[in-house]
C-alpha cells in the first residue's frame, strides 16, 4: 500500500505537468483521470491508516519479534546459508533469560554438510550475537553452554506492553490479508440423538472458529447434517403408518430415538416394509411434494433438539446437510467422468485416487449417490463457491482415511492447490468412560448428550452447596449463573484440555476438582482476582485512569514472571492457528493462574493495618498486574467458550 501511495501520488504530479511535456489531452480527461487518481489515493491512505492504527493496539508476539530479530542476525552472519534453522523458545528457567535461541547447533550440521565447515555451535553463537540489529525488546543476551543465545528482555519494553493491553485491551496479533475460514463442525444425524460422540466434534469446532474470529478471519460455521439417505424412505414409511393425516395435522413425535428404532425393527423384519420404504426414498429424491413435506417434518422434530444442546453450549452454527448439495452431484460425477477418473466396477462408478488403495464410490450400481459423492459436492462448494482459504473439518479420527482421500482427490481434479489453500482434518479421539473404554450407559447404550448436561447442573449445584455458596454468599440468581457457568464450563473444559487427538476420559469427579488444571479451579481463580480491586473500593474508572498514567514497575521477580507469562498470549495463539490444538490455551491458562498465585502470594496489592483491618496503602501497579492477568483469562475463556462469573 505504501509503495502503491508513492505512485499515485507521482502520477498525480504527472498529470498537474501535462501541458510542459508537449502532451494536450482534453481537460475533462485530465480532470476524470486525476479525480479518479485522488480517490484512489485517499482510499488507500485511509485503509493504512486504520491497519496501522490497528497494528498500533495489537498485542505484539514477543516470540515473532525476537525470530525477526534473530532471523536478521543470522542473514549478516551467513549470508550464504538458504534457509538457516530459526528456533526461538521461552526459557525454562530464570537463570537461561526470558527467552532462548538455540539455532547455533543446527546451523553447525549445515556449515559442515555443505561446506566441509567444521566450527563449533558455540562460536557460531558468538557471531549471530554480534549481529543482532538494534531493536527495542532486547536488553542483552548471553551465550550458554555449548551455544544457546539466552535473552533478557527489556523491563521497560515489558512494561510498555502490558500498559498497551491495559488501555487497548487484548486485541488480537494483526494477521495481514483477513482470510475466509470454513470450519465443518457438530453434524449430527437428523432423526439420531445427539450423543457424547458429538460432544468432541461440537465444543472444539466451536473453540475453533471463536478464535479464528477472534484473529480477524472471516469464519463461516458449517453443521453438515446426515439430512438425506436410504434411510428417510424407513422413517417416512412408518410416519405414514403411524400418523396418516400428517400432511394435515402435525404428528406428536415425542420421541424421535424410538421413532427411528421402531422404523429400523420393521425394516429388518417386515418385507412389505422394507419395499414400501425403498419406494419412498425414490419419491423423496424425485421431490414429491408430499414425501417431501414428511421428511421436512421429520427434519424440524430433530432440529429443535439439536437446537436445545447448542443452547445449552452456546453453540452458533450454519446448517448446510447433505440434502444442500443434493442437486450438485450429477455434476460432479460428470466432472470426474469428463476428465477420465472414472472406472465402472459391477455397476459402481468409482475413482481410484493416487496413493489410497480404496476408491471412492461416486455413484452406485443403481444410480443413487453416496456419503463420496456428498462430501466431494461439499468440498468443491467450499473452495470454488465459498472461496475458502482455510478449511478445517472437525470430524473423529476413525473418518481420517475417508477425508484424506476426498481431500486429494479435490486436488487431483484441480479444486485447489495445498501451497495455496489450507484444507484440514482437526481429528480426534474417542471419549472413554472411567474404566477407560467407550463412554456407555450400565445398559451398554450411547450416553445421550442432554442427559450429560442435566447431570453436569445436578452436579454442578451439588458442589456448589457443599460449599455452603447457597447459604451466606451467593444469591438465587448468582448461584444459578454459578451453576451453568461451572457446568458446562468444566464439561468443554476437560475436552478442550486434552490434546484432540487422544482419547480422554470422561469423569465429574476429576472435572469439577477446584484443584489443579481444571475449569472449577481457573473460574474460581479469576473470580478472586477480579475481587481484589473490588474490595480495594478500587472502581473501573479510576483503573482505566491508573492504566493511562501509572507505570507498571517490575522489580520483584515475581512481579517480573507475571508480566512475561500475560505477554505470552498472542504467541500461544499463534501457535494454535498453525496447528489447531486447543489444549495448548488451556495449559497456558493454568500456567497464568498459577503464576498470578505465585506473585500474589510474594505481592501485596492492598496493604493493610492489621489491627483495625483497614486499608493503609493500595499498590496500584500491582493491582493494574491483577487486571491484565484477569483481562487476558477472559479473552482465554471466550474463545474457549466458558462463561465467567463475577461472584462463586
Amino acid at each position: 500500500q505504501e509503495n502503491e501511495i508513492k505512485l499515485l501520488t507521482a502520477e498525480i504530479e504527472r498529470l498537474k505537468n501535462f501541458g510542459c511535456l508537449g502532451v494536450s489531452p482534453s481537460l475533462e480527461v485530465l480532470r476524470d483521470e486525476n479525480a479518479k487518481l485522488k480517490y484512489r489515493l485517499n482510499f488507500l491512505q485511509k485503509s493504512l491508516q486504520e491497519e496501522r492504527s490497528k497494528t498500533a493496539k495489537s498485542m505484539i508476539n514477543i516470540n515473532s519479534c525476537l525470530q525477526e530479530i534473530f532471523g536478521a542476525a543470522i542473514q549478516a552472519a551467513y549470508p550464504d546459508l538458504e534457509n538457516p534453522p530459526l528456533v526461538v523458545t521461552p526459557s525454562q528457567q530464570p537463570k537461561f533469560g526470558d527467552y532462548q535461541c538455540n539455532s547455533a547447533m543446527g546451523i553447525t550440521q549445515i556449515l559442515l554438510k555443505t561446506k566441509e565447515q567444521k566450527v563449533s555451535p558455540r562460536e557460531i553463537a558468538e557471531k549471530i550475537a554480534k549481529n543482532i540489529p538494534t531493536n527495542e525488546c532486547i536488553e542483552k543476551v548471553e551465550i550458554a553452554g555449548p551455544g544457546f543465545i539466552n535473552v533478557h528482555l527489556r523491563k521497560d519494553f515489558v512494561s510498555k506492553q502490558l500498559s498497551s493491553l491495559l488501555v487497548n485491551g487484548v486485541q488480537p496479533p494483526a494477521v495481514g490479508k483477513r482470510k475466509k475460514v470454513v470450519v465443518d463442525f457438530s453434524s449430527p444425524n437428523i432423526a439420531k440423538e445427539m450423543h457424547v460422540g458429538h460432544l468432541r466434534s461440537t465444543i472444539i469446532g466451536e473453540s475453533m472458529c471463536r478464535l479464528f474470529e477472534f484473529a480477524g478471519y472471516d469464519v463461516l460455521r458449517l453443521n453438515h447434517l446426515g439430512d438425506w439417505g436410504t434411510q428417510f424412505g424407513m422413517l417416512i414409511a412408518h410416519l405414514q403408518d403411524k400418523f396418516p393425516d400428517y400432511l394435515t395435522v402435525s404428528p406428536p413425535i415425542g420421541d424421535l430415538q424410538a421413532f427411528y428404532k421402531e422404523s429400523k425393527r420393521r425394516f429388518d423384519t417386515e418385507e412389505e416394509f422394507k419395499k414400501r420404504a425403498y419406494q419412498c426414498v425414490v419419491l423423496l429424491q424425485s421431490k414429491n411434494p408430499d414425501f417431501i413435506k414428511a421428511w421436512e417434518l421429520i427434519c424440524d422434530v430433530s432440529r429443535k433438539e439439536f437446537q436445545k444442546i447448542y443452547n445449552c453450549l452456546d453453540i452458533t452454527l450454519i446448517e448446510r446437510g447433505e440434502s444442500f448439495y443434493h442437486e450438485m452431484m450429477k455434476d460432479i460425477v460428470k466432472e470426474f467422468e469428463d476428465k477420465g477418473y472414472v472406472q465402472v466396477d459391477d455397476g459402481r462408478k468409482i475413482v481410484f485416487v493416487t496413493g489410497f488403495p480404496v476408491p471412492l464410490t461416486i455413484m452406485k450400481s443403481d444410480g443413487g449417490y453416496t456419503y463420496d459423492t456428498s462430501d466431494l459436492a461439499a468440498l468443491k462448494h467450499r473452495l470454488c463457491e465459498e472461496k475458502a482459504d482455510i478449511l478445517i473439518y472437525v470430524v473423529d479420527s476413525g473418518q481420517s482415511v475417508h477425508l484424506q482421500t476426498v481431500f486429494a482427490a479435490g486436488q487431483m481434479i484441480g479444486w485447489y492447490d495445498p501451497k495455496v489453500t489450507r484444507v484440514a482434518h482437526a481429528a480426534f479421539g474417542v471419549v472413554l468412560g472411567e474404566d477407560k473404554k467407550k463412554f456407555k450407559t450400565r445398559s451398554g447404550d450411547t450416553v445421550r448428550l442432554i442427559d450429560l448436561l442435566e447431570e453436569g447442573l445436578k452436579r454442578a449445584m451439588d458442589k456448589l452447596k457443599d460449599k455452603e455458596r447457597d447459604k451466606v454468599v451467593l444469591t438465587a440468581e448468582e448461584l444459578k449463573a454459578a451453576q451453568t457457568s461451572v457446568a458446562f464450563g468444566c464439561i468443554k473444559y476437560a475436552d478442550l484440555s486434552h490434546n484432540r487427538l487422544n482419547d480422554y476420559v470422561f469423569s465429574f469427579d476429576k472435572m469439577l476438582d477446584d484443584r489443579g488444571n481444571t475449569a472449577a479451579y481457573l473460574l474460581y481463580a479469576f473470580t478472586r482476582i477480579r475481587a481484589i480491586a473490588r474490595l480495594a473500593n478500587i472502581d473501573e474508572q479510576m483503573l482505566r485512569k491508573a492504566a493511562r498514567e501509572e507505570v507498571l514497575i517490575l522489580d520483584h521477580e515475581k512481579e517480573w514472571k507475571l508480566g512475561k507469562c500475560i505477554l505470552r498470549f498472542p504467541e500461544i495463539l499463534q501457535k494454535i492457528l498453525e496447528d489447531l490444538l486447543l489444549h495448548t490455551l488451556c495449559d497456558y491458562l493454568y500456567e497464568l493462574a498459577t503464576t498470578f498465585t505465585e506473585f500474589y502470594d510474594n505481592c501485596y496489592c492492598v496493604e493493610k493495618d492489621r489491627q483495625s483491618g483497614q486499608i493503609v496503602k493500595v499498590n496500584m501497579w500491582r493491582l493494574l498486574l491483577c487486571e491484565a492477568t484477569a483481562t487476558v483469562m477472559a479473552k482465554g475463556f471466550d474463545i474457549l467458550g466458558i462463561k465467567p462469573v463475577q461472584r462463586m
